[in-house]
């Protein structure tokens, strides 16, 4: 992917702006990696298990009635593995000391994850084909069908007999 030299920088300025990270990771919603700063930790493996946690953090936002899905955090005895939404495709995964400040944490992964939302949201736009123009003989102009009115909700309330 050509996006992969701007977003390492993303996580290089990360790293730097938050010294207790000791990993960053851009990945595709599919489990595959687009840019890494992972120094000990396999970025592929880190990749799948975020695409598989994802899913059932997706899951459980959805089933709960939360919303999509922004972030997830999850806090071990040596540190914590924060996962925040990066566009549509993609996701970016921090690693921290348990020392971190985790409000400070949040702060930063937002927005450098809505930052490499942007830088991956662009590259698929640039590199989408563009659908072949039709004719203007061919084309058919859309037609609006008005709605019709629902009718007044009242109040009223139930009752049943035993």
């Amino acid at each position: 992917m050509a996006v992969e030299p701007p977003i390492l920088d993303e996580l290089h300025r990360l790293r730097t702006r938050v010294p207790q990270l000791t990993g960053a990771l851009a990945a595709g919603v599919d489990g595959l990696v687009i840019a890494h700063d992972t120094p000990g930790v396999e970025p592929e493996g880190l990749a799948a298990l975020t695409a598989a946690a994802l899913g059932v953090a997706v899951r459980m936002a959805d089933v709960t009635g939360q919303g999509d899905l922004r972030e997830l955090l999850v806090r071990g005895v040596d540190g914590y593995v924060a996962t925040y939404a990066a566009g549509r495709t993609a996701v970016l995964t921090l690693l921290a000391e348990d020392r971190v400040n985790v409000g400070r944490l949040h702060l930063e992964g937002r927005r450098t994850g809505a930052r490499i939302g942007e830088l991956v949201g662009d590259a698929v736009r640039d590199t989408a084909p563009e659908p072949p123009a039709q004719p203007a003989s061919t084309r058919q102009k859309a037609v609006r069908t008005p709605r019709t009115p629902r009718p007044p909700r009242t109040n009223t309330p139930t009752t049943t007999e035993s």
